[in-house]
């Protein structure tokens, strides 16, 4: 088994949604990094299979189970 911290992908979907929910993260301490968000943006069908949720929101391996957490009330909210 590995301890190595890997990046996992926490959430897919568009600009407004991903940036909204790295700000809720980034209010739980909880560091994250935008996947695609530039090519997902402008070009949403070369990021994502029929450019369904292009952008991807990344947070280490050690926070996922906290932004779990907080993912959940995001989508609460949505």
């Amino acid at each position: 088994m590995s301890d190595k911290i890997k990046a996992v992908d926490l959430y897919s979907g568009t600009l407004w949604e991903v940036e909204l929910l790295k700000s809720l993260l980034e209010n739980a301490e909880i560091e994250s990094f935008i996947k695609d968000g530039i090519i997902g943006n402008t070009f949403p069908f070369q990021a994502a299979p029929g450019a369904v949720n292009p952008i991807k929101l990344v947070v280490s391996s050690n926070d996922y189970d906290m932004a779990l957490i907080v993912l959940e009330e995001f989508k609460k909210n949505l």
